[in-house]
This record gives structure tokens, sequence and C-alpha cells, in this order.
């Protein structure tokens, strides 16, 4: 079989595709795909989801900002990089303009005057059944807002804390860090050598 390269994109065709579920958030179908490399179409089940922004925000003095959340879908708080999805780029908006917003809105964090947000690329959180990409940002250095946070009330942030990055290390190999975010990010930090060392 061959495999499928970047220049294959075009060659995708959807011959169906049947709605069963949509909200503002979400929406489900059944698709049924010619794929570059097969003469026949597969059927299958896919889930769309709004692209998201994820962000790495380092301190001043080189903490890493993490937040507390409640998750209902796996009935528990885990610790996390603020995250959030993109509703919409309105006019010269961007997707770091949404990064800089969900930062201090679930954080209070915002940029120290010579910070700077930096975009490490985009992931797909997983691609066997949804089209959600995430983009990634570490932003440095930052601080806390006079502003303080503006938690959406759709969300259940029950705190914010600074973290040496060693503890986070320790967090990740001990399994206290489980969200796919947050895992990728510290993999693309370590691999592009931006680990903020203490």
């Amino acid at each position: 079989m061959i495999s499928a390269s970047r220049s294959d994109s075009d060659r995708w065709q959807t011959i169906s595709s049947v709605s069963h579920f949509a909200n503002d958030h979400v929406a489900v179908s059944t698709e049924l795909v010619r794929t570059p490399t097969r003469l026949q179409p597969r059927e299958w089940t896919v889930v769309k989801r709004k692209s998201a922004v994820v962000v790495a925000a380092v301190t001043v003095e080189g903490s890493i900002v993490l937040i507390r959340q409640e998750r209902i879908a796996i009935r528990d708080t885990i610790w996390e990089m603020p995250a959030g999805q993109v509703d919409q780029l309105c006019g010269t908006g961007s997707f770091k303009d949404v990064a800089m917003r969900e930062l201090r809105e679930e954080t209070g964090y915002e940029l120290a005057e010579n910070g700077e947000l930096v975009f490490l690329g985009e992931f797909f959180s997983s691609a066997g059944f949804t089209d959600e990409r995430a983009f990634l940002f570490l932003a440095k250095s930052v601080r806390r807002s006079a502003r303080g946070h503006a938690h959406d009330e759709t969300e259940a942030i029950l705190e914010c804390r600074e973290f040496p990055p060693d503890a986070i290390r320790a967090m990740i190999a001990d399994n206290e860090i489980r969200d796919a975010n947050t895992l990728c990010v510290f993999a693309r930090l370590m691999a592009r050598g931006l680990w903020p060392t203490t």
C-alpha cells in the first residue's frame, strides 16, 4: 500500500456525509470517503470540533503556570496548561490573540514588558476519530495581570499555581499530569530545547 503524502490532500473525496448530532462545540457524522491509496470508499464516524489553542506560560523566574480544573467527561480534577477553543477569528485577530486572551482569562497572567509569544506548531488530539487541531504556544516571560482572571461560567477552574520545571517533569513521570494538551506542549518544548531549566 502506498503511503499518502501532504500533496495527496486534494485527492481525498467525500462521497457522502450523514449528520447525527451537532451543537456549538461538536458535530458527529458518518462519512463515506475515498482516500488517495484505496479504490473502495471507507465509512467512518467523525467528530468535528473547533480548533483550540494551548499555552505554556513561563514566568520571569522560570516557573510554569498550571490550572487545576474539573473535567466532567472523566469525572476528575486535573492539572493542565491553559487552553481554549477558537470560536472565531474576527477582523485582524489571530490564533496568537486567542492564546493571549485564554492565558489571561484562565490564569490571570499576561506577558511581561519584554515577554514574547512563540508559536510551537500544531497537533491533532486524536486523529482516529476527530479533526480537532490544537495550536501550541510558549508565552515567556509572564507575570500576574492587575486585572486578574476572568473565568468563563462554563469552566470549573479551582486553582492556578506556578511550578518549577522539575516539578512538572515529576508530575508527568508520576502520571499526575494526564491531559494530551499539556503532554504535547511538554514534548514539543523538550524536542526544541525550549523547556526552562531551574
